[in-house]
């Protein structure tokens, strides 16, 4: 994911084996987010999957974390949002070493569950917590890719207006699509938001978060009413914590439990 997550499950194309990648490109997306674009000889992925990455040093010391997809199914390369954790052994390297030319191994894609098809019938509602968002954002591009078949929204929650990560992004798909629908909230730093009904800003204009407080059954509630009801499938991303709130509270909403998709991290 946007943060490491460690998984068991995987399907063909992962148990294919360990491929060699290189980092084509490097990309700043936050203050502690960089966007790495990985060029390999992977199978074509399906939005929502993630990947498994290997290190391995110089003494035969080997790392290995999974990190979820960004982009849109088919594109040339593979973009990995790599988050910089305080005792990430994993994420410090890419953030501290990694350079263009880089290479490394790969294995993937992975994961069946916690992912979006163009053919899903449906509305589909989208709630990232802080790094969480980046399989939302592969799941909003393969939307757009696909033609924008259903209404979406995405309510991507983070600490500060600076680390809502693919903000600019997301806006852009919000304008440009009229049935899919970006908010905002920020739980830490309530002086970069405002009062802003959507995720639409005005020409020449960067609209502030839309909410400054914790995700609540309040505007659950608000997204559900944008969304026209109660969608066919929800996707929920983020901590543990967040995963498990976000969901409750969409049950107690009236989301049945088997339209709820969850994928999390540790903390």
């Amino acid at each position: 994911m946007g943060a490491t997550n460690e998984r068991s499950h995987m399907n063909d194309a992962g148990r294919a084996g360990w491929q060699r990648a290189v980092i084509a490109r490097i990309e700043q997306r936050t203050g502690r987010m960089r966007s790495y674009y990985l060029r390999a000889p992977l199978a074509r992925h399906v939005a929502g999957q993630h990947v498994d990455l290997r290190l391995t040093a110089p003494d035969g010391y080997q790392a290995r974390r999974s990190y979820s997809i960004a982009s849109a199914p088919g594109a040339a390369d593979i973009e990995l949002a790599i988050e910089l954790l305080d005792d990430g052994e994993v994420s410090a390297w890419f953030h501290d070493m990694a350079q263009p030319g880089d290479t490394l191994d790969v294995r993937g894609p992975l994961g069946g569950h916690f992912v979006w098809h163009p053919e899903q019938p449906g509305a589909i509602l989208l709630v990232a917590g802080g790094s969480g968002v980046v399989p939302l954002v592969s799941i909003a591009r393969a939307w757009r890719q696909a033609g924008a078949p259903v209404p979406a929204l995405l309510l991507h929650s983070a600490r500060a207006w600076d680390s809502l990560a693919y903000r600019d992004d997301l806006r852009a798909i919000s304008d440009a699509h009229a049935n899919f629908d970006y908010i905002t909230t920020v739980t830490r730093d309530a002086g970069s938001s405002g009062h802003a009904s959507s995720g639409h800003a005005s020409p020449g204009h960067e609209a502030p978060a839309s909410h400054a407080r914790r995700i609540d059954r309040a505007m659950i509630d608000q997204a559900l009413a944008r969304l026209g009801g109660a969608p066919s499938t929800c996707y929920v991303c983020g901590a543990n914590g967040f995963v498990e709130t976000v969901a409750q509270l969409l049950v107690a909403a009236g989301i049945a439990p088997r339209a709820i998709r969850t994928e999390r991290y540790g903390g």
